[in-house]
């Protein structure tokens, strides 16, 4: 095996990983993998902003899956890896590349026309949230409890607070794109509850698979419907749709299952609410963007609602046994 090779092996730290089994005390190496994935999917929202001033939606989301196919072909080969043959495998892709991530991604990069980029990351950070609502009220395949209930509950406050104020200021476009942004995040919670299926499958492989899928989907409409040929993108654009595929596609993909390996399901759904302050930040160092009070409203209420339902009981009660000692001394 090569040195390049070895390399990549070794981020995967027990390949196939089992979700959801016990884990080791965490080191600092987990918590920057964690924080890594984290930057690279908050960038999204900021390098689409970037990209659409001059590439379409179709043609952008096109070239952003091309390059992650790219780099994640090239990964499964450092592997050895193969992608299988069997139609069974790649139905599984492809439901959970339209619920994932085709369907999404379209509906987000359409809103982000009219959406600045700093609301957008916190809407779409809100899936654990629509997770909790569709499980307690559909599915039942956990326990919904209190802890978890005020979480949906401020979540969901502060989604009103960005959406509502907009409403009331008489901004008319942008409410129905920040609806629509809540209608994709609707479809990546499904794609979370849902997406167990695929746990037989490396991971790396699911990665690469529903990538693919997802190009043959939208390449015909970037072709049909926008004639990229003509475009003429500026290399600004050009480079936003190149950093998405190696970050938010590529990167970004990699580091969720490695984190899922390393860090168990829990604290990984973690980086939800850790996007946003991260792609808060980034927008407003990329694009300029300002945070009117109203989002720095919705942006911590939602990072509490996220953080109260993804933070174990357990770390509640051990911080309150901690200040109850210091109190009684």
């Amino acid at each position: 095996m090569s040195e390049t090779a070895a390399a990549v092996e070794s981020l995967d730290p027990e390949p196939p990983p089992q979700v959801g089994a016990p884990r080791r005390r965490l080191s600092w190496r987990d918590y920057a993998l964690l924080l890594a994935l984290a930057t690279c999917w908050s960038a999204t929202y900021p390098l689409t902003k970037i990209g659409l001033g001059s590439i379409p939606p179709f043609t952008f989301i096109t070239v952003r899956s091309l390059v992650a196919v790219i780099l994640l072909l090239v990964v499964l080969w450092l592997r050895g890896l193969r992608l299988p043959t069997e139609l069974k495998a790649w139905k599984a892709f492809t439901l959970q590349q339209v619920i994932n991530a085709t369907i999404p991604f379209l509906v987000i990069t359409w809103a982000q026309q009219y959406v600045p980029a700093a609301p957008t990351v916190v809407l779409a950070s809100t899936t654990p949230i629509i997770a909790f609502f569709i499980t307690w009220a559909i599915t039942r395949h956990e326990p919904a409890g209190v802890g978890r209930l005020i979480g949906a509950l401020l979540g969901l406050s502060g989604t009103i607070v960005i959406i509502g104020l907009d409403a009331l200021r008489g901004m008319g476009g942008s409410i129905y794109a920040e609806l629509a942004i809540l209608l994709a995040t609707v479809s990546f919670a499904c794609a979370t509850i849902f997406g167990t299926r695929l746990s037989d499958y490396d991971p790396m492989v699911v990665a690469a698979g529903s990538v693919m899928v997802g190009t043959v989907f939208v390449l015909p409409l970037s072709l049909i419907f926008e004639h990229p040929w003509t475009l003429h993108p500026t290399t600004q654009s050009i480079a936003a749709a190149i950093g998405m595929g190696v970050f938010s596609g590529a990167l970004g993909l990699m580091l969720f299952y490695i984190c899922l390996a390393r860090l168990g399901t829990l604290t990984t759904n973690a980086q939800s609410y850790l996007r946003i302050p991260i792609g808060v930040g980034l927008s407003v160092l990329l694009l300029g963007e300002s945070v009117p009070p109203d989002l720095v409203l919705g942006l911590i209420l939602v990072m509490a609602g996220v953080a109260a339902m993804t933070i174990p009981g357990s770390a509640y009660r051990g911080i309150f046994r901690r200040l109850s000692a210091i109190i009684g001394r």
